[in-house]
């Protein structure tokens, strides 16, 4: 890969087209997820799991679903340092733009493929198995090709960009972006000039966090933590109750009745 990445084309004034884009959907998209998740708990709180299909079927699930939440955890965290983390900070930090970029590319290189993987076999597995595709409900089939959609442009603009190509630095633009949502000063002129795959990247981010509440990636909040803290429980095997030997039987009288006292 080479290391000299392109620098971000000056920034230009923002048209009404990237005020929609890159200011409007993505507070509706949080404004949704925000409110369908308050909406989602007070509705269903006790709904809030995987739907767990297992008994149906467990040999595709026993390995896409390992390989998928750990890739999901690994590119969760990568885009937390890459997106929320200045390079102002990682550089202070000792860590130089070329090493980190180096070790992004391909440390999400091998997430991502991990992530796919896991993913293709969890959508094969619910296509193919006839018991669990009628079970699907519309959530589903709404949010698995969103996902999908999501992860594979994902790749897809690190591969041809920072693979691939020439390299971006993504964190001069789409970072700057990212940020400046939050703190409510918003920049879409930072992701304007960005790369097509990156902003298709960003946009359907915002439509799954819109779509999150409303499907089963709440289970998500739900995860059991707490087990990791909580005290080992003793089981001991109940005694075998020893049976109690039967009561010497009282002589009976000459005429067959028990006597008297």
């Amino acid at each position: 890969m080479n290391a000299a990445f392109l620098s971000p084309s000056a920034a230009a004034p923002a048209s009404g087209t990237d005020l929609l884009l890159w200011v409007a959907i993505p507070y509706i998209c949080l404004a949704v997820f925000v409110v369908g998740h308050i909406w989602r708990y007070r509705q269903d709180q006790f709904g809030w799991t995987t739907h767990t299909s297992q008994l149906l079927e467990h040999r595709w699930l026993r390995w896409g679903s390992p390989l998928f939440h750990l890739g999901a955890f690994m590119v969760i965290a990568g885009h937390v340092v890459g997106l929320a983390v200045p390079d102002s900070w990682t550089e202070a930090a000792g860590i130089s733009e070329h090493a980190y970029h180096a070790t992004a590319v391909w440390a999400g290189s091998v997430a991502g493929a991990a992530m796919v993987t896991g993913l293709g076999m969890l959508c094969a597995r619910r296509l193919l198995t006839r018991r669990i595709r009628l079970g699907t409900d519309r959530s589903d089939k709404v949010l698995f090709p969103l996902l999908s959609a999501t992860v594979l442009l994902g790749i897809s603009a690190t591969a041809t960009h920072n693979v691939f190509g020439g390299g971006y630095d993504y964190r001069a633009t789409v970072s700057v972006w990212f940020r400046a949502l939050f703190v409510l000063q918003p920049k879409p002129e930072a992701i304007a000039g960005a790369p097509l795959l990156f902003q298709l990247h960003a946009l359907s981010a915002c439509l799954l966090f819109a779509a999150w509440p409303f499907t089963r990636l709440v289970h998500v909040w739900s995860a059991p933590v707490g087990y990791l803290a909580r005290p080992y429980l003793v089981y001991r095997r109940r005694a075998t109750p020893v049976a109690a030997p039967h009561a010497a039987r009282r002589p009976r009288s000459a005429s067959g009745s028990r006597p008297t006292a």
